[in-house]
């Protein structure tokens, strides 16, 4: 495929111009960056494995009826996907005290909490993706009560089936990071999920022993980042049993 105008780059991915108008190409970097890109460095293949990753998972989200932006994966790092006008929010479903959520209230890490929180942050880098409420969101404009309820609604049903994908893989899912778009058809507006969701987005703890399979690998300096990432795909099919390596031409 003909590389297009760039149109953005952000930390972990550059966007494209799509080879038709309402597309866009998503490519994945192998960049990785915490805390607000005060540290940075680099995974070797971490691009390709969140391709895959985010590709089967968002495949399987639009099979069980929530609509996202992806059309389909092109090589071993770019997608197609529709183009959206993304709200400025992230959506952090909580299943288990970790991260933020410990330091911020003084919790223990690892707590399972009695049921799922769902947090919004303001997507500003400057101002360090600050912690905001519905009440911000809404009288800002950035989404309208109805928009939200749909957000909360679609949040709350990809933690029930990610949550049960991921144990069947022998993996707990901690935490997760979503952000959401909309789509114009005619008078309609359309709220779909966006951007992608992988060890970089997902807090991913192995379901016996709790060892980290995500991006805290790297936040943390624990260590073979890339193999965390690597058996992760592993455990979601998406990369095969007997590789102990990869490269970009295995998972193309």
């Amino acid at each position: 495929m003909t590389r297009r105008k760039q149109i953005y780059e952000g930390k972990a991915k550059v966007l494209f111009e799509g080879p038709e108008p309402g597309t866009i190409v998503q490519y994945f970097k192998d960049d990785a960056t915490a805390f607000n890109n005060k540290k940075k460095g680099t995974v070797t293949g971490k691009g390709v494995l969140n391709n895959r990753i985010s590709e089967h998972l968002m495949i399987k989200l639009n099979d069980m009826g929530i609509p996202t932006h992806l059309i389909k994966r092109l090589n071993m790092r770019e997608q197609l996907i529709k183009k959206v006008e993304i709200i400025p929010i992230e959506v952090v479903v909580r299943n288990i005290v970790a991260g933020s959520l410990a330091v911020r209230l003084g919790l223990k890490e690892g707590d399972k909490l009695s049921r799922s929180i769902v947090e919004f942050f303001y997507k500003s880098d400057e101002l360090n993706d600050p912690l905001i409420t519905e009440e911000h969101i809404t009288a800002f404009d950035w989404a309208s009560t109805y928009e939200m309820d749909e957000i909360v609604t679609m949040s709350l049903r990809i933690n029930d089936f990610l949550s049960g994908l991921f144990f069947g893989a022998g993996i707990k899912l901690i935490d997760f990071k979503l952000e959401f778009g909309r789509i114009y058809s005619k008078d309609e507006v359309k709220i779909i999920l966006a951007d992608e969701i992988s060890p970089d987005s997902c807090r991913l703890w192995d379901l016996k022993t709790d060892e980290k399979l995500d991006k805290d690998r790297f936040r943390r300096d624990l260590g073979n980042t890339a193999e965390a990432y690597q058996e992760v795909a592993r455990r979601l099919g998406v990369l095969p049993e007997s590789s102990n390596n990869f490269t970009d031409e295995k998972l193309n």
